[in-house]
C-alpha cells in the first residue's frame, strides 16, 4: 500500500490510537476524515489537525453508524482506506451486579458489529479504487484472554476471525484487509491497567512498515512473542494472560 495520497476513514480517531495514526498519515500527505462520538474532542483535533474531515458518530448505535455510512458513501465516494480502530472495554464480574448488564450491548456493538457493518456498507466504495485496505484493530487478548474481561476479548476473537474470513473473500480484489494485533498500549482505555505498555506511537511505526509492505496481520510488540508461545503451550500463554 501506498502510504500517501489515500483518503482514510479512522474510527476512535480523537484519541490513544486512532489519534497517533491519524497524526502520522496526516503528516504523511494523505486525507482523513476522523470520526469520534464526542464533539468537543473532535473540534480539538481538527484545531491541530485543519485539513481534516471530523464526522460525529456513536457506534454503540446502528442508526449512527447507518448515517456515518450513508455520508461516506455520498459524500466521499474516493475513500480508499478504512480503519476500524474504536473500542471500549468494561471489567466484569460476570452475572454478580446487575448494572453491568446494561454494558454488555454496548461493548459487542462497538468493538464488533459496527465494525462489521462499515464494512459491509463501504464495500462497494472500496471496490471502485485502484487499491484499497480495510484495517481491523483487534488485540492480543483476542487470542488469549484475561479473565476480567469477558465481553472485550470475546469480541475482539471475534473480529480477529472475521477479518481473516473477510480477507480469505477479497483475497483476488483491489482490498487489502490488515489486522493490527496490539500487545497493552498505553490509551485513555487502559488507564489504570497494567503495566509494561508500550506508546500508541510505537504501534503506529509498526504498523506503517507493515502497511507499506502489504503484511496483512501485524503482531505488535510483545504479540509476537506470546503467538510464539502459545504454538509451543497454550496453557502457558494462557496463564500469562489470565491475571493481566
Amino acid at each position: 500500500m501506498k502510504l500517501n495520497g489515500n483518503k482514510l476513514l479512522i474510527t476512535g480517531a480523537t484519541s490513544g490510537i486512532g489519534l497517533a495514526i491519524l497524526s502520522r498519515f496526516y503528516r504523511l500527505g494523505n486525507e482523513i476524515i476522523a470520526v469520534g462520538r464526542d464533539k468537543e474532542k473532535l473540534s480539538n483535533v481538527k484545531d491541530k489537525f485543519p485539513e481534516i474531515t471530523t464526522l460525529e458518530a456513536d457506534l454503540s448505535n446502528e442508526i449512527s453508524v447507518a448515517k456515518l455510512a450513508q455520508i461516506i458513501v455520498s459524500e466521499h465516494p474516493n475513500l480508499n482506506v478504512l480503519i476500524n480502530n474504536a473500542g471500549i472495554q468494561f471489567n466484569y464480574k460476570f452475572g454478580k451486579d446487575k448494572a453491568d448488564f446494561d454494558k454488555i450491548e454496548d461493548e459487542i456493538r462497538v468493538n464488533f458489529t459496527s465494525p462489521l457493518q462499515l464494512c459491509f456498507r463501504l464495500l462497494p466504495v472500496l471496490e471502485r479504487q485502484n487499491e484499497s485496505a480495510i484495517v481491523n484493530v483487534s488485540s492480543g487478548l483476542g487470542l488469549v484472554p484475561k479473565k476480567s474481561a469477558p465481553v472485550y476479548c470475546g469480541t475482539k476473537a471475534g473480529l480477529h476471525l472475521f477479518t481473516k474470513s473477510l480477507r480469505y473473500q477479497l483475497e483476488n480484489s483491489s482490498i487489502k484487509v490488515f489486522e493490527i494485533i496490539p500487545p497493552l498500549v498505553e490509551t485513555p482505555m487502559t488507564a489504570g491497567r497494567g503495566s509494561g505498555k508500550i506508546s500508541a506511537e510505537q504501534l503506529t511505526n509498526e504498523f506503517i512498515k507493515a502497511f507499506e509492505r502489504n503484511k496483512l496481520e501485524v503482531s505488535i510488540g510483545k504479540v509476537k512473542l506470546l503467538r510464539i508461545v502459545q504454538r509451543i503451550s497454550p496453557k502457558i500463554a494462557d496463564n500469562i494472560l489470565k491475571n493481566g
